[in-house]
């Protein structure tokens, strides 16, 4: 079964709100099966005319794992955090 991509452009409005999920999140996510794969303050653009902001992608065998963790209660009481101190744009990417 091909791995699934969790892929956020995060623009951070309220930086100690935001570090409250991320006091959380390693708690939320650990045993979902996923890997954070990259963290990019400053990603390098290459075509077009990319989103600022912070870059995440995280990794999840499949991609009930992935609402395993993204529907979580766990996830679902720190969540409120980032989407109070950014805007966020997120996509699932399906692999091969």
């Amino acid at each position: 079964m091909p791995s699934v991509y969790f892929s956020a452009t995060i623009r951070i409005s309220d930086q100690t709100r935001y570090q409250r999920y991320l006091d959380a999140y390693d708690e939320a996510f650990a045993g979902t099966g996923g890997e954070v794969l990259a963290v990019d303050d400053a990603p390098l653009p290459l075509e077009g005319a990319p989103l600022p902001g912070r870059v995440v992608l995280i990794r999840f065998p499949d991609e009930a794992a992935f609402r395993s963790w993204y529907d979580s209660a766990a996830y679902r009481r720190i969540v409120v955090h980032r989407h109070a101190a950014s805007e966020t744009d997120a996509l699932l990417v399906h692999g091969r």
